[in-house]
């Protein structure tokens, strides 16, 4: 039986919807399951490793991984990765992700698959789809010679199970290492917003120029209170000022994935595309018939969002409220 290792990712006390896309495709491998957590309060997330399948469990429930440093991380992850020897290791392709295991994998001198929409394991074999050329094309990956084969996913790409009954799972404590640090992380700065990030969301309505001003974008927020949304937004908005960089959706930004992307006076660039394709249902609102985000779109309005909008909203509570 071959051992996969998922890198799980989690925030207070819970673990984050990727990471239960992964450990519920690790367990469908029938494979031995193990999962890295790092950071304060990862003791407290054992119960929900134990009904995903995990057998063994590494956690640093230590403060010195609260703020991410990558020189600590990418030592600590090697190490258990070095001594357990899995045959895959999986982990999001978030910021985080994306950041540490290209680390990871040179410390190893092994490959990594970023950014990955598909995956399919087959013993201590793993094959990838990414998406390429800004999601005009994808490739298939498969690894040769790599000690550990390296997947990063993108979340909402993968079912997530439902908790089983609880197992013994060995617990292991990840002590931090001892290194001579070139990276110093003084301070974290968080945005204010209580809302999912936008790779979580399941529900994301994403606003281009068409809405003319920043104050517009309380007509995004609106429906997105009324949804459930995550309010989202296109390059050309962000650089204009009118929101933060966090909330920007395309090449550039955040890759997203949700179930429902609604998209309000975006014209669809291939770099804003690319960041949001994968959504299962992509409902374009435009009043440009010939924009080339309906050409994406799963169902498309032409009209003007500043009337189309509230009307959406209108007609979103009386069926939700």
């Amino acid at each position: 039986m071959s051992i996969v290792t998922v890198f799980t990712e989690f925030t207070n006390g819970q673990l984050k919807k990727g990471a239960l896309e992964l450990l519920t495709a690790a367990r469908s491998s029938g494979n031995k399951v193990q999962a890295i957590a790092l950071g304060s309060g990862a003791g407290r997330i054992a119960d929900q490793l134990a009904q995903y399948g995990v057998d063994e469990a590494f956690l640093g429930d230590n403060a010195a991984f609260d703020d991410y440093n990558p020189e600590i991380f990418a030592a600590a992850v090697a190490q258990i990765l070095e001594a357990q020897k899995p045959a895959i290791a999986l982990a999001s392709s978030t910021m985080l992700g994306r950041d540490l295991f290209p680390r990871v994998a040179a410390r190893l001198k092994t490959g990594v698959a970023s950014d990955c929409t598909e995956l399919t394991i087959s013993g201590d074999g793993v094959q990838a789809r990414r998406p390429m050329y800004a999601g005009k094309c994808t490739a298939a990956v498969v690894f040769e010679n790599s000690p550990v084969k390296m997947v990063l996913m993108r979340p909402n790409q993968l079912p997530a199970g439902t908790p089983e009954g609880k197992k013994n799972v060995v617990v292991h404590q990840v002590p931090t290492p001892t290194l001579d640090l070139k990276t110093l992380v003084k301070q974290i700065v968080k945005g204010a917003s209580e809302k999912l990030d936008l790779t979580e969301a399941n529900v994301i309505v994403a606003g281009g120029r068409g809405m003319r001003d920043a104050a517009s974008f309380k007509l995004l927020h609106d429906l997105a209170e009324v949804i459930g949304a995550t309010v989202g937004a296109s390059r050309a908005v962000v650089d204009a000022g009118w929101v933060p960089h966090g909330m920007q959706v395309g090449q550039t930004g955040k890759t997203v994935a949700p179930t429902l992307y609604i998209a309000c006076g975006i014209s669809g660039a291939i770099q804003h595309l690319a960041g949001m394709s994968g959504s299962k249902v992509i409902v374009a609102i435009n009043k440009d018939a010939s924009a080339p985000i309906f050409q994406k779109a799963t169902y498309g309005l032409v009209g003007d969002v500043f009337e189309v909008l509230p009307l959406l909203t209108a007609e979103f509570k009386k069926l939700l409220h």
